[in-house]
């Protein structure tokens, strides 16, 4: 279709009705339909796997950790750089790990068989994430592809560009974050980047910025935490600290050294249209709609797609996530890199600056550690500080810094764990001051274990 040639009847019918169709997997509360289904469909649908199909669940699960532990060497790719050999190496010794966990090898290791060190992480980790990325991503053709990023974008460009130095079409990631989950996010990234609609710099700035935990996992760390008579100001808090150090680090190095190429070269064709905002946006999710492939050769290519990132993210999931845990639980570096952190608790004078630095330092493996490390022995204070640290940090070991080495955005690991400690310490800087309005004290609230 011409630039300036009307767009077809079918072309509205699949604007409207696919993204509404995306739209509701991703983000229709399902609680609405029944108080017992607390999910979006996406969600529901991988929960019902394994609820209903779990032995297949983990064959499948464990294949994929083998095939993405044998990509690297089959493809010849292993050893290009440091990071592809201990990626490589990592996915090899997850494949080992997941074999000794479906298997149920080893038991004299107690450590391992603990339930929150290796079922935790092959169950609550390698399953969902092994499920809801080529799941999420045959669902995405729907929500990404049939024009409703493009109209979205064109309505709030003018906010996002200012704040976060983005197009408007990165609002979905960070509401996909929120709602869904990172992988989820990630995936739509990857797939806007891969078609020549964000550039390096502009996928990394999303990537690191707005691909956090979901709502779920917030609720888990505010009820461990014993938060949860605070949970709404806790939710906004931990919104509005992440997105305003998203901002911050998006004009810090390293990402605003990122060059803004696109993955193929040059940006995907957009046309120039006339009118007001509105009028703009629905003409170019029309457009975009009516460009589109046939829906079931999109949704092939996206699980093909989806399938691929499964296999590089799993198998590194699992290994990475127990070293860090090994790393916390068993040396001291985590003690020593605390005290980096320890001079931005102290000058707020907040109780217990050494705990708070170790809480800080230990969400680089896992997000949930922090929780855990801190849960019946720091004040309330540092318990709401760390709950909106460990989420607006986003960058984790266990599971989102391999979805990111997973996807095709330019970022090496020396830029990730600066981004990193940018984010930590800012959210710091942040919260505190927030936490000592909202009347958060430094008496400590012993909670349950």
């Amino acid at each position: 279709m011409s630039e300036n040639a009307a767009p077809r009847s079918s072309a509205l019918l699949k604007f409207v009705v696919f993204s509404l169709f995306g739209l509701f997997m991703f983000f229709f509360k399902l609680e609405w339909l029944s108080p017992n289904l607390k999910s979006v469909p996406v969600d529901f649908i991988v929960g019902s796997l394994q609820s209903r199909a779990m032995p297949a669940v983990k064959i499948f699960i464990l294949a994929v950790m083998y095939v993405g532990a044998a990509m690297p060497f089959i493809k010849g790719t292993w050893n290009k750089n440091g990071m592809d050999i201990f990626m490589s190496i990592a996915k090899v010794c997850g494949a080992v790990i997941g074999t000794i966990l479906y298997f149920n090898l080893w038991q004299s290791n107690a450590w391992l068989w603990r339930g929150d060190i290796g079922p935790f992480l092959f169950n609550k980790l390698a399953i969902p994430v092994g499920l809801v990325i080529p799941i999420g991503s045959v669902f995405l053709a729907f929500l990404a592809s049939y024009g409703l990023m493009e109209f979205i974008g064109v309505l709030v460009d003018c906010v996002m560009r200012p704040l976060f130095r983005t197009p408007g079409r990165s609002a979905i990631d960070a509401v996909a974050s929120f709602v869904g989950s990172y992988s989820i996010a990630l995936i739509i990234t990857n797939g806007v980047y891969r078609s020549n609609r964000y550039t390096a710099r502009e996928a990394a700035v999303i990537a690191t910025g707005f691909s956090t935990v979901s709502m779920t996992f917030l609720l888990v760390v505010a009820r461990t935490l014993g938060l949860m008579d605070h949970w709404t100001p806790y939710f906004f808090v931990a919104m509005l600290v992440t997105f305003v150090v998203t901002a911050i680090t998006a004009r810090l190095w390293p990402l605003c050294s990122i060059p803004d190429t696109y993955f193929g070269g040059a940006a995907a064709p957009e046309p120039q249209l006339e009118g007001g905002r509105l009028e703009r946006a629905w003409q170019i999710g029309i457009r975009t709609a009516d460009a589109q492939p046939n829906v079931f050769k999109l949704c092939g290519d996206n699980l093909w797609a989806g399938l691929k990132m499964a296999f590089a993210v799993i198998p590194a999931i699992t290994s990475v996530g127990l070293l860090g845990l090994w790393l916390a639980e068993f040396t001291p570096v985590f003690d020593w890199f605390g005290y980096i952190f320890y001079p931005f608790f102290k000058v707020f004078g907040v109780a217990q600056p050494v705990l708070g630095g170790k809480a800080a330092a230990i969400c680089l493996p896992e997000m949930f550690l922090p929780a855990i490390l801190i849960k019946s022995s720091g004040t309330m204070l540092l318990k709401f500080v760390i709950a909106v640290v460990s989420i607006s940090e986003i960058l984790f070991f266990s599971a989102s810094i391999p979805c990111i080495m997973g996807t095709d955005i330019p970022l090496k690991m020396r830029d990730i764990l600066v981004i990193w400690f940018e984010r930590v310490v800012l959210s710091i800087l942040i919260t505190v001051p927030i936490g000592m309005w909202m009347g958060f004290s430094d008496a400590v609230q012993a909670v349950a274990k």
